[in-house]
This record gives C-alpha cells, structure tokens and sequence, in this order.
C-alpha cells in the first residue's frame, strides 16, 4: 500500500538536561517518513516549508524515495520553527518559541501521483486543514489515521470532532484521552473515543508503552528500557510512521497485524530517543530495526506453567 502523510516538515531548537542544539531539521511529516523509508514503504509528503529550507533536507527525502511533489515552498516566506525545554525526567517540556510562519496560510495540495495512496496519515496539525486533506482526495483512502493533541482540543473542539467522526485510528497520549473522553480510566475512556467515530484507538503512555483499542479487544506493548535518553522529541511520530509503514508494506488492516505494527512503531520511536532530532533515525538500517525487534521480542515472550 502507499502511504500519504500530512504534517509539518520544521525546524526545531532543543535543549535537554544533555545539551542543547541550534536550529535542526525536525517536523511530524519528517520523522513519520524517514521512519517508513528504513520499512521500504513508498511515502509522499505533504507540507509546506519556508524559501529558508535547504535543498540538501529536500535531497536527504528523495534519496530515501520519499515523493516530495507535495512539499509547497513559500520563496518568500519562513519554515515552522519551534524551541523547547525538556524538564529532567524528559516527559515534560516548556515551550519557548513557536513561530508558525508559512504553517499559518497552510492549504495542502494532493498530487496527482498520491491520489490513490490507500493510507493517509495525518500528522498533528489544525483539524479544519485535516479534514480539508480528506475532501481534496479523489478517493477515501482505505485508512485514515489520525494525530491529534489537547491544543485543538482547548481551541477547536467542533471541527475536531468532525474530524475524529471521519477517522479509522485515533493516537493520542494518556493524558488528551483523558480530556477528549472526559473519563479517567483508560478502558472506559477508549470505549467513549469509539463512540465518537474511529474504530481502532491507542493510547501511548510515553516511557510505560502503548494501548490498542478495539470493539472489545485490547493489546498492550511495553516501551523498551534504554540506557541511554538524549531527546524525545518526534518520537511520538516516528512511533505513528512505524505504525502506518508496518500496515502499508503488510497490505492488511485488522487487529492482529496492527498488534504487530504497534511493537514496529514502539521499537522505531526507541531510536529516535537516543540522539537529537532526527540524527539517529537516519542512521537506522533495516538490519538495525531486526536487531531492535529481536529485543523486543525477547523483552515481552515468555512461557506461564501453572501445575
């Protein structure tokens, strides 16, 4: 299957209690399409970037047969850029600056060539330029799978619930399914998300692993433990490229290849952790990511003899 994904293509600054950096490539759709080259799925990006960003990041997706017709560059205009401060236990940040730039007059274009992708993933941005993104396809993709997050929750709930009513998979944080259910526990928060509209939800929980959601079922994954934490940033979408690229090289949309597209997501998110930015995804070869699910794997099989 091709997969389209719809997100920001940025720069980001970031400072953890480890170092800081200058202004270094980030963006949702950038994490979520370096994720699926390392699976040998086809991606096409679609996001817009400032007359500021360099050919040699347009270079770094076309080597990696990532289809960039989508990507509108704005000559006179400045890429997103945002700067953050992570808190010592890394699960918590401060903002210090958002520039929205040419993000802010964002109206994506579908090309032609990404017409027929039969995913789309659409990464963190307004809902109103989401659901935009499904009127503009020719033909509903076969999956759609939604990012969000409690900003647009705070800011335009109306529109977000028009587009949640159109999504196939929801992912979104304990916390923002705490707040867009309004219940605590997160099996009764899942529950209420169904009703809203996407038949499969999942719930990432950061350091603690991910739920899957659906009808009845529910599948948990743990996070890999690591030695080494450096920078979270972009591993919550490099977690949903994982995901998406597992589903779209399997061809198959039900419980159990998402179970195992769930644990290809977590361990891909486990490498983006362990360096700045986007630094150590581009390093990830595929017999690396077979090396990192054999981990996995090893972490979470075992055998129970009660008598």
């Amino acid at each position: 299957m091709k997969l389209l994904v719809v997100g920001s293509v940025a720069f980001d600054a970031i400072e953890t209690p480890f170092g800081k950096t200058d202004k270094i490539l980030g963006g949702a759709a950038t994490y979520i399409s370096i994720t699926s080259s390392i699976l040998g799925v086809k991606s096409g990006i679609v996001s817009v970037v400032g007359g500021d960003f360099p050919q040699e990041h347009l270079d770094m997706f076309t080597d990696r047969n990532v289809n960039i017709e989508g990507i509108e560059i704005v000559k006179e205009g400045k890429t997103f850029f945002w700067s953050g401060k992570y808190h010592n236990d890394l699960n918590t940040r401060d903002t210090l600056v958002t520039e929205v730039n040419v993000l802010e007059n964002f109206d994506p274009k579908i090309p032609d060539s990404m017409q027929d992708s039969e995913i789309l993933l659409l990464g963190n941005l307004h809902p109103g330029v989401q659901l935009s993104v499904l009127e503009k396809m020719n033909k509903r993709p076969k999956l759609v799978i939604l990012d969000t997050m409690n900003f647009w929750m705070d800011s335009a709930w109306d529109i977000l619930m028009d587009m949640i009513a159109k999504t196939d998979v929801i992912t979104i944080n304990d916390e923002e399914a705490r707040q867009l259910s309004g219940e605590y526990s997160l099996v009764k928060a899942a529950k209420k998300i169904h009703t809203m509209g996407p038949d499969y939800v999942i719930i990432k929980k950061g350091e603690h692993g991910a739920l899957l959601f659906h009808d009845n079922k529910v599948f948990a994954i743990p996070a890999l433990p690591l030695e080494d934490v450096f920078d979270p940033t972009g591993a919550g979408d490099t977690f949903a490229g994982g995901f998406a690229a597992y589903l779209a090289k399997k061809g198959k949309v039900d419980f159990e290849t998402m179970k195992s597209a769930l644990i290809v997501g977590s361990a891909m998110a486990s490498f983006t952790v362990e360096k700045f930015g986007t630094e150590r995804i581009e390093e990830v070869t595929e017999s690396d990511m077979f090396e990192r699910l054999r981990q996995f794997k090893e972490l979470t099989t075992f055998n129970v003899e009660l008598q």
